[in-house]
């Protein structure tokens, strides 16, 4: 199936998102993106799909004016983020919502040829300019220490990559997908978090709430995810400082267009 690009639906730090005829949209990629990550992507994208989970069909690669892209299936309906925007006494529901999501996708066994985590958090130290050689090492160790998983990890799980449809809540952006340990997924949701900054387009007291509620939508966030599938806050602690490295780097490689 052959279409034409249509209007623009949205956009993030390595991709456009524009209509691609009935049902479907094309996630066109910033030049400097790997052609083996989005390939990736794409092929996670279709297994997990394949496994059940709320996820968009994929349906081809393709090349749009020189760029290279993803064929998905259009999910309309608002990401979790705008409904919070809407309706902030959601807030807190939604804060339970992405856990049970999170639980759920953590039910999957990672589906083969996903790089492990492991391997994912030790390439972004290694090449995190700003850490020192002895910085490195001592996360290197720490990582060491942690356990491995075959669990199907999202990797960067927040309210803007759901959004809601008819049919229910649909996980978005399979880019930073890993096989690992559940629990070290959910630090890199707890770090965003603490830390993560909200677009700066966001309505002054969407701002202000967040500000606010930071800590307790947090508490709200993990307690209903140990609910769920078990965990702790001392398992989760354990992943705290490789996580945040590694996000620092995620983001530095973002800002740079790497």
């Amino acid at each position: 199936m052959r279409s034409e690009k249509g209007e623009l639906i949205g956009k993030g730090l390595t991709a456009q998102v524009y209509g691609w005829g009935e049902g479907r949209v094309v996630k066109l990629f910033e030049d400097w993106r790997p052609a083996a990550r989005i390939e990736q992507e794409f092929e996670v994208t279709r297994a997990v799909h394949a496994a059940g989970l709320p996820v968009p069909a994929a349906y081809e690669l393709v090349e749009v004016e020189g760029r290279r892209g993803i064929v998905f299936e259009r999910i309309d309906g608002p990401s979790m983020f705008e409904e919070v925007v809407a309706r902030p006494w959601k807030l807190f529901g939604a804060a339970r919502r992405l856990a049970e999501l999170h639980a759920q996708l953590h039910g999957i066994k990672a589906p083969p040829g996903l790089p492990t985590m492991r391997e994912q958090i030790t390439g972004w130290i290694d090449g995190a300019a700003e850490l020192s050689a002895a910085e490195k090492e001592e996360l290197r160790r720490s990582l060491a220490d942690l356990p491995d998983g075959d669990t199907l990890c999202h990797g960067d799980l927040h309210p803007a990559n759901i959004l809601s449809s008819a049919r229910g809540p649909v996980i978005i952006d399979w880019s930073s997908a890993t096989r690992g340990h559940p629990i070290g997924d959910v630090a890199r949701t707890s770090h965003l978090f603490e830390a993560a900054d909200l677009p700066e387009e966001s309505p002054r007291h969407i701002l202000w709430l967040f500000k606010m509620a930071r800590a307790a939508l947090h508490r709200t966030y993990l307690k209903r995810y140990f609910r769920l599938r078990g965990g702790s806050r001392r398992e989760l602690e354990a992943w705290r400082p490789v996580q945040k490295a590694a996000a620092a780097r995620w983001r530095a490689m973002m800002s740079a267009g790497k």
